[in-house]
């Protein structure tokens, strides 16, 4: 829609209307949705379109750029993007299918304003998400973007980032979910705006899935909308449209007030209590619709139920339970209170609900005004409709509620790619190692996951740290096995978008199969500064166009079809009113599959006298690289995606892994392969019983010693049994993959790399334990 067919008074009127009721809507949206209307909006409805057509909600500037190029469909995929978690088909017994449900988000905004209450509600909403699908959450995930660690706003950044940390273990520890890992880096594009991304993984069997819509049943039999959780106050109001705007500090208090307040232990209940009511509804043949209320809270929730089934709805506002008297009917219709969902249930399995919530699991006891309640119907009529106070409050048609309008934003590349820049190489390699291992982009994570509970379930196999991937078997008596992994790397990113969409996919696979699983999907969090820049849309497109083109490239193991985008979330505005965006950051989480948990190997090494492998050609491209980074260049090139070599990676590496050749494996990702190779010695908790004694001779062809050591390009180093290595050379020889025998593991706990008879570097594995170990001791 043009500007110039906006009527002008019109547009004058909705201005003055937007800024009375504090919408953050266009006004040339509002005249739009007059005109659609045919009258003025109420201001329920105003609300719930400002809600309903916001960047976060309607992906209004995005979906062109999402359906031109992600796959999300292939043989293993049950449900992908459009519901509130993706399923992935992994292996069926008999005439049961086991899926995993996962879900990935951004709560980017509120985690920089209320640093503990964003990114605890941010767990809270993504664990919502999993479990309306009907699964058990058995794991979360936070990928994590901070300010720089040093600088004039250190201790605003440190501040924050305790914060975020504190509220993701207040909730993922007090709800009884593992951490499965994340990532972080530290970076002062960030100062403004943190990243907190945040991913839950469940389990479900196929048939037990429940869909986020009104099931085809509702179009035969009467069903009615059910409410469940804590009565409805007045936080979070917004708070969708406030994700989809510039951060303003000089809006602090309207944006705390956009930040809803989480409650996990009230969560915990109503996790078992919906449990018990699906059991009860799978026992007796009915079909349910659940969905979480979070952004849009009541009325973006029920009309998304309803419009998904493409059937009409009506919530009496008088019936929702509110914490606070006088609530405006806008505020009960779009509230973002926490821990609540809205059930789509045939009206005579209505009483169960409400029995098994208000009287079994006495939800009114467990928080002052918390219980499920019906407060509306589901109509054949195609109209969603709002009352109180025995009045229409909103009544629009569903084909208006879901028309969002979609924009064709213009992208606009540099003039000119950056300059070449190759640096001398430094005096001291070892120095160089050391310095990187203390560097916060590459130091311990220690710091931070020590704060989690990574084993509470029972069913970790490799903590996060431990390895590439987290490992956890989730169904009892099985030796079936799923790895997580999140990555993205934004220096990549900022350098060349395409290759840091591309390489976020990459070494999310990597790390999942570096354990021994088979990358079966992905996930994806898009964040970026504002789309309405052409410089920033362009780099949108472009890593979302390498996304796309590393799953095909990679392929799902087995078949011809893509490695499926299943889930995730685009946030733009991630910038502030100084006009600094992030870099782009597209974050993607790879979801691994194993047979048998007993394979998974770990990255530390293991016993002397086992050799050493390195998969992958060390192409010397050191643009991105921590490397340079140490020097305050971001250099040039970046890091080539190289998929079929990727491909034949993965397959030497899954079938050493399967046959029983591997003792250790770690992929070559941040500070090249020097990292690796020291990261193998150290460990998890940076205590080193080995050490290792490599030649990098063959390796670097015409690539000079410090750009082989220190490139990012992708690859793996894997540790080979003794007695194995011959087998293990006849694999990756079949696989196609370019290989070298390094070297092996020896018992002085020291990193030692050569070139011929010149001793590169030599280093002794306290020394790097005690760099890595530092950096962060503390912070969180």
């Amino acid at each position: 829609m043009a500007d110039a067919s906006v009527d002008k008074r019109k547009l004058k009127e909705v201005a003055v209307l937007a800024a009375r009721w504090g919408l953050r809507i266009a006004p040339q949206e509002l005249v739009r949705v007059w005109e659609l209307l045919g009258r003025a909006p109420t201001k329920v409805e105003a609300y719930l379109f400002d809600v309903a057509w916001s960047e976060h909600c309607s992906y209004k500037s995005s979906r062109r750029i999402l359906r031109r190029y992600l796959p999300t469909r292939a043989p293993n995929v049950v449900f992908g993007p459009g519901q509130d978690a993706g399923v992935v088909r992994l292996f069926t017994e008999g005439e049961t299918s086991y899926c995993v449900a996962i879900a990935h988000e951004s709560h980017n905004h509120p985690s920089q304003v209320l640093p503990l209450e964003g990114a605890a509600t941010g767990i809270g909403g993504i664990v919502r998400d999993v479990y309306c699908m009907g699964a058990d959450v058995v794991a979360v995930l936070d990928p994590l973007r901070f300010g720089a660690t040093a600088g004039e706003n250190e201790k605003r950044t440190q501040a924050i980032a305790r914060g975020v940390v504190e509220g993701i273990w207040r909730y993922a520890n007090a709800i009884g979910v593992p951490n499965a890992g994340g990532d972080a880096y530290f970076d002062e594009c960030y100062d403004d705006n943190c990243l907190v991304n945040v991913v839950a993984v469940g389990v479900v069997n196929e048939g037990d899935v429940v869909e986020s819509r009104a099931p085809a049943a509702a179009r035969y039999q009467h069903y009615v909308l059910v409410l469940v959780g804590k009565p409805t106050d007045d936080s979070g109001v917004g708070g969708a449209s406030f994700a989809s705007a510039v951060l303003d500090e000089e809006e602090g208090a309207e944006n705390r007030a956009a930040v809803q307040v989480p409650d996990p232990f009230l969560k915990r209940v109503l996790a078992v209590a919906t449990r018990e009511v699906l059991a009860r509804a799978r026992a007796k043949g009915v079909e349910l619709g659940i969905k979480d209320l979070g952004a849009g809270g009541l009325g973006g929730a029920a009309s998304e139920l309803c419009a998904a089934a493409k059937l009409g709805g009506t919530v009496d506002l008088d019936k929702v339970p509110v914490a606070l008297e006088g609530l405006e009917p806008a505020v009960v219709a779009v509230g973002e209170t926490q821990e609540r969902y809205v059930v789509a249930a045939p009206s005579y399995f209505a009483d169960e609900i409400l029995a098994v919530y208000n009287d079994e699991f006495e939800l009114p006891r467990v928080f002052p005004g918390a219980q499920a309640t019906v407060i509306g119907e589901i109509m054949e009529e195609k109209y969603f409709r709002m009352t109180a106070r025995g009045e229409v409050v909103a009544e629009v048609p569903l084909e208006v509620i879901s028309t969002a309008p979609s924009y064709r934003r213009e992208a606009q590349a540099p003039a000119a790619p950056l300059e070449f820049v190759r640096l001398k190489p430094p005096a001291d390699l070892a120095e160089t190692l050391i310095e990187l291992l203390a560097s916060p982009n590459i130091c311990s994570r220690g710091p931070l996951y020590e704060h989690y509970d990574r084993n509470v379930q029972g069913n970790t196999v490799i903590e996060a740290g431990e390895a590439d991937a987290a490992v956890l078997a989730p169904w009892p008596g099985k030796s079936k096995a799923i790895a997580l992994a999140c990555d993205g790397n934004p220096y990549i990113g900022a350098l060349d978008p395409y290759a840091g969409g591309a390489h976020a996919v990459l070494e999310a696979c990597r790390n999942v199969v570096a354990v021994g699983a088979t990358p079966v999907a992905v996930t994806d969090c898009l964040n970026f500064g504002s789309p309405e820049d052409p410089a920033v849309f362009w780099t949108f497109e472009e890593a979302v166009r390498g996304i796309g083109d590393a799953c095909r490239g990679l392929g799902l193991r087995g078949t011809d079809a893509p490695l499926p985008v299943v889930s995730g979330n685009v946030s733009f505005y991630n910038q502030s009113t100084r006009g600094v965006a992030v870099k782009p950051s597209p974050v993607v989480c790879a979801v691994g599959f194993m047979e048998d948990f007993a394979l998974a190997v770990t990255m530390q090494f293991k016993e002397a006298g086992n050799p050493v492998y390195l998969l992958g050609r060390r192409w010397g491209e050191l643009g991105a690289s921590q490397y340079y980074q140490l020097r305050g260049r971001l250099g040039w090139p970046a890091p080539m995606p190289r998929f079929g070599e990727e491909r034949q990676m993965h397959e030497a590496v899954l079938e050493l892994v399967e046959t029983k050749c591997v003792a250790a494996a770690h992929d070559v990702a941040d500070g090249g392969l020097a990292v690796c190779l020291a990261e193998m010695i150290i460990g998890a908790k940076g205590s080193a019983a080995l050490g290792c004694d490599v030649d990098v001779g063959a390796v670097l062809g015409s690539v000079s010693p410090d750009a082989a050591l220190f490139c990012e390009n992708g690859g793996f180093v894997v540790e080979v049994r003794r007695g194995s290595a011959e087998a293990a050379e006849l694999i990756m020889d079949d696989a196609g993959v370019d290989w070298w025998r390094l070297g092996e593991v020896v018992e002085e706990p020291r990193l030692v790399v050569k070139q011929g008879k010149e001793t590169l570097l030599n280093v002794a594995a306290a020394e790097m334990a005690a760099a890595w170990s530092e950096t962060l001791k503390g912070y969180f």
